[in-house]
């Protein structure tokens, strides 16, 4: 069971050892606490839940600190365990509750799924939302170079109403993101950061989930 969660920190250019260089985010994951481990039989499905990114006392709400033993977790999520075997037999090697999950649960070439939430966008139009060409840039032209165009209407397909799905304008970003087969390509537990093939969704800050 591998699993942390960070935040997204800078991006930068990592070089392997046969020179070849990779664009890579790099993710600040301190240590991890468990701090519950749910049942089928009390609250009906197995997972395992971890606590995050410690805030300033104050901060946090007091039952959220008794549940966290005593510690101000900003942020937590839960991890389900797959399938051990394709026999379907659970793996219920859990972790106990007050532990910690450091960086050194993964190895560099280990290929991971990062899940977070994007980077909002607010409301945009056609051409940036979804890659509209928008209108040609002659021929009579004014203020329609960047319009969506006709969105039926009239008698048409829809029979006089807009078709459900029809791309418009509206807003973008904000929406959680997941990006599979990335590849750990640096593991360093003495700063508490993994280094990551490729981009992760959301700004710098973002709480980032890793799964193994």
């Amino acid at each position: 069971m591998k699993f942390i969660l960070g935040t997204k920190g800078k991006m930068t250019t990592v070089f392997t050892e046969e020179g070849r260089a990779f664009a890579a985010t790099i993710i600040n994951a301190a240590p991890n606490t468990v701090t519950q481990i749910k049942t089928k039989e009390k609250e009906g499905y197995d997972a395992v839940q971890f606590g995050a990114v410690e805030a300033k006392e104050g901060r946090v709400s007091k039952p959220q600190v008794g549940h966290a033993k005593g510690k101000s977790l900003r942020h937590f999520r839960e991890l389900r365990p797959r399938p051990a075997t394709h026999k379907g037999a659970v793996d219920t090697n859990f972790p106990e509750v007050g532990s910690m999950v450091d960086v050194s649960v993964f190895e560099v070439g280990d290929k991971v799924v990062v899940s977070a939430i994007s980077k909002g966008k607010g409301f945009q139009g056609v051409v940036k939302r979804h890659g509209f060409h928008g209108g040609p840039r002659s021929h009579g032209q004014k203020h329609s170079e960047r319009s969506p165009g006709s969105i039926g209407g009239g008698g048409g397909r829809a029979g006089g109403r807009v078709a459900k799905g029809m791309r418009m304008a509206g807003r973008m970003g904000s929406d959680r993101v997941t990006v599979r087969n990335l590849a750990i390509l640096q593991v360093l537990p003495e700063t508490g950061e993994l280094v990551i093939a490729g981009a992760v969704p959301g700004r710098p800050g973002t709480l980032v989930e890793i799964r193994g």
